[in-house]
């Protein structure tokens, strides 16, 4: 038999904003001055409360094997988040720690789906989501919106995918790419339907403490017994913490589900770093100062660039209600040539403004949103500053 890989990875297509943001460094490396709007991080420090927390699990030792799902010390300290902000009350059994929230993500699917189950995704979509259900063997169904739905999907947009190989719905409020958060009044509507036709909800709640201009994180799964049922929390401490190297994200749900995942990754990985998860259960007691003050930066920089956007003629882009992205619509772009070549799609844009500009963008073809790029302002206020300028002097100068 011939030494080939397997069907499987030689259908993962790579992360475009690693790749993008693995280029700009590469650039940044060779001397350039390369202004990044691609990374999914905070820019801040980890608070120093929690960086002294992982040198006191040093000292006293944590450096051993810790129970598969986590320590009982973690998972009490989850248990105690998710009652406290989302008012859902579950026990450690119902817990898993996970290397990020993305291993949460994966994991979850892996035990739910068998070949050819649907997952339906609203889109724009992360990058990894789809990837991830075709790499535990399921199949991504796209449910549409648009920038005039504010990029929300309600149960009127999801019901019409619904088929009979409906396994589950992956709901992400606050939203990436896109900034979207959904209303509670959109949640309940959504969770009848998922009660209704029988499928899990996978609520991505990654970014539910960056959120903006009054609006309110709700998880679905707070909206009755039957969706706290169906519904599968994930969560961590990458982003209101500004964790992101840690690695220590979690899913909660229904208590057979979190064993069977814990059976899966007590083959795949075992248990997540063991002083991490010190560090993570203090993060997630700690005094939420150091955050609101992470949230009103953030809120700065978002209007800040939004307004530096929508001021730049061709291109136009909507204010986000969380998170850390903007979307930017760049068909005003479309049909135009940079230095003679012609800008048909996101990735000719996204190209030749890091070649040009030396300026770093997400395609919004990476999301299922071709006319779009993302633009994380996670970062400093006069990078925002530049980084606009330089987008100013790119389309002024297409041809």
């Amino acid at each position: 038999m011939p030494c080939t890989l397997s069907r499987l990875c030689r259908g993962i297509a790579p992360s475009l904003t690693l790749a993008i943001d693995a280029r700009a460094k590469e650039m940044q490396a060779q001397g350039l001055q390369v202004i990044g709007f691609g990374a999914g991080e905070p820019d801040f420090d980890t608070p120093a409360a929690i960086r002294d927390a992982a040198k006191d699990a040093l000292d006293r030792g944590m450096t051993r094997y810790t129970p598969v799902a986590g320590t009982l010390e973690l998972r009490k300290a989850i248990c105690d988040k998710l009652a406290r902000d989302n008012g859902l009350i579950y026990t450690p059994n119902q817990i898993i720690a996970c290397n990020g929230a993305k291993h949460a993500l994966l994991n979850t699917f892996l035990a739910i789906l068998d070949p050819g189950d649907e997952v339906l995704i609203p889109s724009p979509w992360w990058v990894s989501y789809p990837e991830m259900v075709r790499m535990a063997g399921g199949v991504p169904v796209a449910v549409p919106t648009s920038d005039t739905d504010g990029f929300v999907a309600t149960a009127a947009h999801i019901a019409p995918h619904i088929t009979p190989r409906t396994k589950a719905l992956i709901l992400n409020s606050p939203n990436n790419p896109n900034g979207s958060v959904w209303s509670r009044q959109q949640l309940a509507e959504i969770a009848t339907l998922a009660v209704e036709k029988q499928f899990y909800v996978v609520s991505d709640e990654i970014y539910e403490k960056l959120i903006y201009d009054g609006y309110e994180h709700v998880s679905i799964a707070s909206l009755g017994p039957d969706i706290y049922a169906q519904t599968v929390v994930i969560n961590g401490v990458s982003k209101a913490y500004a964790m992101t190297g840690w690695r220590v994200g979690y899913a909660a749900g229904p208590a057979p589900l979190i064993t069977a995942m814990t059976s899966y990754q007590s083959h795949a990985t075992s248990n997540i770093n063991a002083i991490a998860q010190h560090a993570a259960a203090v993060a997630l007691g700690s005094d939420p100062a150091a955050m609101r003050d992470m949230v009103a930066v953030f809120d700065g920089r978002r209007k800040a660039l939004v307004s530096a956007l929508n001021g730049i003629p061709g291109l136009r882009c909507s204010m986000p209600h969380g998170a850390f992205y903007a979307m930017l619509d760049i068909r005003g772009a479309l049909g135009k040539r940079c230095k003679g070549r012609e800008i048909t799609g996101s990735m000719d844009f996204a190209d030749a403004l890091l070649q040009e500009a030396q300026v770093a963008v997400v395609p919004g073809i990476a999301f299922d949103a071709e006319g779009y790029c993302r633009l994380s302002y996670a970062l400093s206020m006069q990078k925002i500053e530049q980084g606009a300028a330089r987008i100013r002097t790119f389309m002024a100068n297409l041809a």
